[in-house]
């Protein structure tokens, strides 16, 4: 897995300059489609980045169709549109030797970049990957990939090349009461933020649909007067 950023998806904002707020959500089976959109969204080179070659759409689609969402677990940000613009993949070892290990991959759609979106879906997989137990979590990606591997070095993951690949390790603390309520909370809030952003999306059409009704009455009487 790998990642398709830029520079502002992991640096700190200036100061004095209003943080963007994203909230996080965890995605299940029912959102596949979306899930295959966003990716099917991501550019030749995005690809690149994030499969670590150029993933056609039958590709992507393959991929989508094997996420398991029981063993692993992919979050997502919305827009006001309801329109995936980021998400993550934590994916588990299918080795039961290697169950507490899980990888980590990342992708932003252009039109979202600059929000740090990249970095705070890290740190959400990385809150949730503890609290199930994952005492190790690494990234596989492409060396030119700088922001990902930059991503994984301020959170503390040893990084190693090897041509032009390279894989970032970090070992993770065992769960706490904290971070367990913290995710419960984070999951409710974005819960709470889907129901919002659906009502303001379904208010918006109803407004649409109105003023289409509106605009053909106005239609029809200066026929019939005409």
């Amino acid at each position: 897995m790998a990642s398709t950023l830029e520079s502002d998806d992991v640096q700190d904002k200036p100061k004095g300059r209003r943080p963007w707020l994203a909230i996080i959500r965890r995605l299940g089976l029912r959102h596949r489609d979306r899930i295959l959109g966003h990716l099917l969204d991501l550019d030749a080179h995005d690809r690149y980045l994030r499969f670590g070659y150029a993933a056609n759409d039958e590709q992507i689609r393959a991929y989508v169709d094997k996420l398991d969402f029981e063993r692993d677990v992919v979050f997502g940000i919305y827009n006001w549109r309801l329109k995936l613009v980021a998400m993550a993949h934590l994916a588990h070892s299918v080795d039961r030797s290697y169950d507490a290990c899980a990888e980590f991959g990342v992708s932003v759609l252009r039109s979202a970049r600059g929000h740090g979106y990249g970095g705070k879906l890290f740190s959400r997989a990385m809150l949730h990957a503890r609290n199930t137990g994952v005492q190790l979590m690494f990234i596989h990606a492409l060396s030119e990939n700088k922001i990902m591997l930059s991503i994984a070095r301020k959170a503390g993951a040893t990084v190693e090349y090897d041509g032009s690949e390279a894989q970032a390790y970090l070992r993770l603390p065992a769960a706490t009461f904290e971070t367990q309520v913290t995710e419960l909370l984070e999951e409710q809030l974005a819960q709470a933020d889907y129901r919002l952003k659906m009502q303001a999306r379904q208010f918006w059409n109803f407004l649409s649909d109105l003023q289409d009704v509106r605009r053909g009455v106005r239609e029809g009487r200066h026929r019939s007067g005409s």
